[in-house]
């Protein structure tokens, strides 16, 4: 599991679900933590989804999944336990210990339905004892029906309830104290009232049979519908200290229409902020809230843009020999840390290396016996390293062209191709320059390519899709009877970050070796 995230989804039920969906259509780097326990998991049907009448909840949550991961949605069998502000986004805490960053966060975890404490109740939730009318009335319909009564909301439940059947008992002594003209309006249309309470839920063979009340009384049922209690599993939110609404039934997370908290980088969908949202209720608000996390997160990629909090993922050459030219020094001259490790287990011959910036990697690869040429397409990046090979004594082993990676071409083969952190050109996507270099690998020899697997820790978000590398060298498509995978991992190295701070990076690193 990666660090870093673009947005974590706490939850995998059809919110979560719906919620990923959108963000990874988005490109976002997004993980869904989810425990396994879905709010309907006891429902061996759903109805009322539309395109999905009948479908099994699982099959749902499966098919969602796969159409999550197909556009690079990742996910993890776990729970958060905590959430909390960190001064680059988010940190979640997982109980299996684990940590994730992440620049936004999508709660959408349900609810526990906190059942009254009738023997048999329980038992059979989400069978023979139902919550909603709209989803299981129809399959019990014309049947003999009762209601629960576990407070006075439930009189609308029993009202309409007698939609779908005229067999109707309600058991009235959750409800409290019931007016003679509420009594009255419910033996109008045939509701038969029970006062003794419901002591135990009856059944046999798997269905329920009836009920008995403390009377010593046997009501004989087909169904019994109830409601529990809602609990929110949104405990692991505490720390962010959300500003919450009271609800009929209790304190929920307060989210406006877009699902958005009363925290900028956290968003509610689902049950855990609406108790009543059903099935399609729910993936529909879980839709929104996908979309505007990522349109809050656009937002705040262009206000760093603006402001020049980053590199352009792809630039002209005029972009970057303006910030070659304006600078008396962009680099500091050091070899890469990661290249150096790789390299230095290398038979040193010829080394190409593309986007060298003032030749920092080129010189130490000149300066361990290889005869190295670098390619920078601004011309004042390449006479500043040709400048460092004179200084170094290594003119005759270090040279430097300034050219467009995109456009360049040679006749040679090199034992070592490198690309450091390479950014895409103006005309030629990064994945196309790295493909061209292959092709100037000589048999035997190694490409090397150095990335960012997730973005600094000191930039609060970025609109590049970090690759893992194992993802960097499935990208680039070569044929895997020409090409061996040596390596595709991520090494961590420290830095110091533009505030002087100490920070780590971490870097993905992809060694092939061209077979033949």
């Amino acid at each position: 599991m990666h660090e870093q995230w673009d947005v974590v989804v706490a939850g995998g039920g059809a919110a979560g679900l719906s919620a990923a969906l959108m963000l990874g259509r988005a490109r976002r780097r997004v993980l869904v933590v989810d425990a396994g326990s879905p709010r309907n998991r006891f429902a061996a049907h759903m109805h009322g989804v539309l395109g999905n009448e009948g479908t099994d909840p699982t099959e749902l949550l499966r098919r969602g999944r796969q159409e999550a991961a197909g556009y690079g949605v990742e996910f993890a069998e776990d729970t958060i336990v905590r959430a909390e502000d960190v001064p680059d986004g988010l940190l979640v805490t997982l109980a299996g210990g684990g940590t994730a960053r992440a620049q936004a966060l999508v709660a959408a975890t349900g609810i526990t339905d906190e059942l009254p404490a009738v023997p048999g109740l329980a038992e059979r939730w989400g069978t023979g004892v139902l919550h909603c009318p709209y989803c299981h009335g129809w399959e019990v319909r014309d049947q003999r029906l009762g209601v629960l009564a576990t407070s006075p909301m439930r009189l609308h439940q029993a009202e309409l309830v007698r939609q779908w059947s005229d067999r109707v008992v309600l058991f009235t002594a959750g409800l409290g104290e019931l007016t003679p003209e509420a009594a009255l309006r419910l033996r109008s249309r045939g509701v038969v009232l029970v006062t003794s309470p419901v002591t135990e839920v009856l059944g046999e063979a798997g269905r329920l049979t009836g009920v008995r009340t403390a009377d010593g009384a046997t009501v004989e049922l087909d169904a019994i519908f109830t409601a529990g209690t809602p609990r929110p599993h949104d405990g692991f939110l505490d720390s962010l200290h959300l500003e919450r609404k009271d609800t009929p039934w209790g304190s929920f997370i307060a989210v406006d229409a877009t699902g958005r908290t009363s925290h900028p980088r956290v968003w509610g969908a689902g049950n855990v902020v609406d108790p009543g949202a059903n099935v399609p209720v729910s993936i529909g608000a879980a839709s929104m809230a996908g979309a505007m996390a990522n349109a809050a997160l656009v937002a705040e990629e262009f206000d760093q843009a603006v402001a020049g909090g980053g590199w352009p993922e792809i630039a002209t050459p005029e972009f970057w020999e303006e910030r070659y030219a304006t600078a008396d020094q962009v680099w500091s001259g050091r070899v890469n840390q990661v290249l150096a490790e790789v390299a230095a287990e290398l038979e040193p011959g010829t080394a190409l290396d593309l986007g060298c910036g003032e030749g920092g990697d080129v010189i130490w690869l000149a300066s361990h016996g290889w005869q190295a040429t670098g390619v920078d397409v601004s011309a004042t990046a390449a006479a500043r390293g040709s400048e460092a090979a004179r200084a170094a004594g290594l003119a005759d082993r270090a040279h430097f062209l300034a050219a467009d990676a995109a456009t360049f071409d040679t006749s040679q083969l090199y034992d070592l191709v490198t690309a450091s952190f390479l950014h895409s050109s103006a005309t030629a996507t990064r994945s196309e320059i790295l493909r061209r270099a292959a092709g100037w690998v000589a048999p035997g020899g190694h490409l090397l390519i150095l990335t960012h697997a997730a973005p600094p820790p000191w930039v609060h978000a970025h609109s590049h899709r970090f690759l893992a590398a194992a993802e960097e060298a499935a990208a680039l498509g070569l044929d895997s009877d020409l090409w061996e995978v040596r390596v595709a991992e991520e090494r961590t190295r420290e830095v110091t970050s533009p505030d002087g701070e100490p920070a780590t990076l971490e870097d993905g690193v992809v060694l092939l070796r061209r077979t033949d």
